[in-house]
């Protein structure tokens, strides 16, 4: 026992393909590496890549792309089987089952850290500099996802908040109808004729 634990630890801190020979790729070993490359690219996503979900630039869209490839060889091992291949797939698919269902908690709120590190990237029409400079987001990439979402300028975007799950979500402003117009002028008169009224002496 002692020496199938001591092979499983050499094969998953080893740098370099381990010798198969002498430390054999075990089945606990098939279902560990899985697991563990898992666990990190999400939570590493959650906490430091919400602007690569959010895919602001090409550089961002490159490291989606080779992420899959770099943690490859890390979650099959020195194994190249189709049986091994069959392992680490049904461990990633039954890890993710699990994890969403200790995190989801009811269809009317969001999943478990999902509302962690919510970030407000424009309010009230104002741009939030501190927020973009800290998440290295600059005007150009937010008017780039905002010309997506159908509006003319960041002139437009009254809100910009960028959830942990990569989602960029604007709100555009409000402008006023003709009715509304007409209602603000109509209250602004009643307004001058209070004044007018208060400043008239006394009789």
């Amino acid at each position: 026992m002692h020496a199938y634990a001591g092979d499983l630890l050499h094969n998953l801190l080893h740098l370099g393909a381990p010798d198969s020979t002498s430390f054999p790729v075990s089945l606990a070993e098939k279902m560990v590496r899985p697991v563990l490359v898992y666990l990190f690219v999400v939570f590493a996503l959650r906490l430091w890549g919400r602007r690569v979900l959010a895919q602001l630039n090409p550089f961002d869209f490159v490291v989606l792309l080779t992420l899959s490839n770099t943690v490859q060889n890390a979650i099959i091992g020195n194994d190249t089987s189709l049986s091994g291949g069959l392992v680490g797939a049904a461990t990633l698919l039954g890890v993710n089952a699990v994890l969403v269902r200790l995190f989801y908690r009811g269809p009317d709120r969001t999943l478990f850290g999902e509302s962690w590190g919510d970030t407000c990237l424009i309010a009230e029409g104002v741009l939030q500099h501190d927020a973009m400079k800290r998440l290295r987001i600059n005007a150009g990439e937010l008017t780039a996802r905002a010309h997506e979402r159908g509006f003319d300028s960041l002139a437009d975007v009254q809100t910009a908040t960028l959830y942990a799950n990569g989602t960029l979500y604007f709100v555009g402003r409000q402008h006023p109808t003709g009715d509304s117009r007409h209602a603000e002028i109509l209250e602004r008169l009643a307004q001058l004729q209070r004044q007018v009224a208060a400043l008239a002496p006394a009789r």
